[in-house]
């Protein structure tokens, strides 16, 4: 999930600092102005949801440190931000915190690197084709043509890199659960088809007997309407409805008390409606549902309620919307199993790009379980290959062995060994003469 320091951040540059600035007084203590890195304290743990998340955030925490960047920043306006015009204040950054930057780039590098490689390995492996340019994506949220120092390119990239990242979040967000629902309904299908008529009878009976039971819930009301607030008010909160007062509503949910509602927050508020739906001691239930429905609801508040688009809502915004007569709202909020996600068509398409996928499989399979085949006989070959050698290796030096020992019998007189196929032993060399040819009759 997407915390809201990080949302902060990413969704308007560095607005994450500019808030904290307002509640953090900035010491004028030279001592202290520029702690040695090694005492800071580790970054704190969020996740944006990002590949470059880590590096995101530790960036984030040493920059924060710095008192010359964080003065600036009590005045920085949000499009400058965005814009980069921030980013030229690393200049001034103090050393101490410029060379753990620079450590940062490197160790980032480093991890790019060993990931692109293992992609590229993979990709290889497969057989299938290299895709450079997405590769060097990976690459976007720094200045890779200079990999050992952290510069004012670095900053501003980092900053355009998440702004755009997290805008296009949400939309991959439900790129990712259209997918889910899609391979959930083509493995049911596939389970039915390895049925009997019987079994597979009586599983479409209990399939569509559930989907009736999940469709008939209490009303949903629409997220971030009057009626909506007002049952948590009532029931979360055990306060009279008829006494509901928006900016104290606000205030008793604003956990953090910084003044914002950021997703979190938000997404906490839709409890109450998420369970007139989903029931998690049910197994019929989806809870991978249930949260894409929360995420869902938090976004339509968002894009209701969020008027500067930095993904926070503010006690100004919020009074606004309880203004508008969409606050009014009565009408039934949709859910997931109102609002199909996806039509047969494209069910068809994602299950045949599932066939071609497991066809490539299979045939890379193949491949590969021959090229096995033909190591295992070649290797195979080369054993016997090498058995013969040693053998005649063995048996040369038998040979040898026995030739040199019949010359030194011979040179110590002894007799002469006997020759295969005669019973008389055979002189010495040197005492071997010419016999004569016998005379035929």
């Amino acid at each position: 999930m997407v915390t809201s320091k990080a949302v902060a951040l990413c969704g308007l540059g560095l607005l994450s600092l500019w808030l904290s600035t307002q509640s953090v007084p900035i010491s004028v203590d030279k001592a202290k102005e520029t702690p040695p890195v090694e005492e800071l304290e580790p970054p704190q743990s969020t996740d944006t949801g990002l590949h470059y998340d880590r590096y995101l955030r530790e960036v984030i925490e040493y920059l924060e440190k710095d008192p010359h960047f964080r003065e600036k920043l009590k005045n920085a306006d949000m499009e400058d931000i965005k814009e980069g015009k921030l980013s030229k204040e690393l200049d001034f950054v103090h050393h101490n915190f410029r060379t753990k930057l620079d450590e940062l780039k490197r160790e980032e590098m480093n991890r790019l690197r060993m990931l692109i490689k293992a992609k590229h390995d993979i990709q290889e492996g497969n057989g299938n084709a290299i895709d450079h340019q997405a590769l060097l994506k990976q690459f976007e949220h720094l200045n890779h043509m200079n990999p050992n120092t952290f510069e004012v390119e670095d900053l501003d990239r980092l900053i355009k890199s998440a702004t755009s990242d997290l805008e296009n979040y949400d939309k991959n967000r439900h790129d990712d659960f259209k997918r889910y629902e899609m391979m959930k309904e083509h493995e049911r299908r596939e389970r039915l088809k390895n049925m009997n008529d019987e079994d597979r009878t009586k599983e479409e009976q209990h399939y569509e007997e559930m989907k009736k039971k999940h469709a008939n819930h209490p009303k949903v009301n629409h997220p971030g309407s009057e009626d909506q607030l007002k049952e948590v008010w009532q029931e979360t909160d055990g306060l009279d409805p008829e006494d509901f007062n928006p900016k104290t509503f606000f205030k008793m949910h604003d956990s953090n008390g910084d003044g914002f509602f950021d997703e979190s927050e938000l997404e906490a508020l839709f409890t109450k409606e998420l369970e007139k739906v989903y029931n998690p001691e049910n197994e019929e239930d989806d809870m991978v549902e249930m949260e894409e429905e929360r995420l869902r609801m938090r976004e339509h508040v968002m894009n209701e309620v969020d008027t500067n688009k930095d993904r926070l809502v503010s006690l100004s915004e919020f009074m606004a919307a309880t203004k508008k007569q969409e606050f009014y709202e009565k009408d039934e909020w949709g859910t997931l199993d109102q609002n199909p996600l996806y039509t047969e068509e494209e069910l068809r398409e994602y299950e045949q790009q599932l066939a071609n996928e497991a066809s490539d499989i299979n045939k890379r399979s193949a491949e590969l379980q021959q090229e096995r085949e033909e190591l295992e006989r070649k290797q195979e070959e080369l054993n016997a290959q090498k058995i013969g050698l040693t053998q005649a290796m063995e048996e040369m030096e038998r040979i040898k062995s026995q030739s040199s020992k019949a010359d030194v019998k011979a040179a110590e007189g002894e007799p002469a060994p006997v020759i295969p196929g005669s019973s008389q032993p055979q002189p010495p060399i040197h005492q071997q003469q010419d016999l004569p040819v016998p005379e035929h009759s």
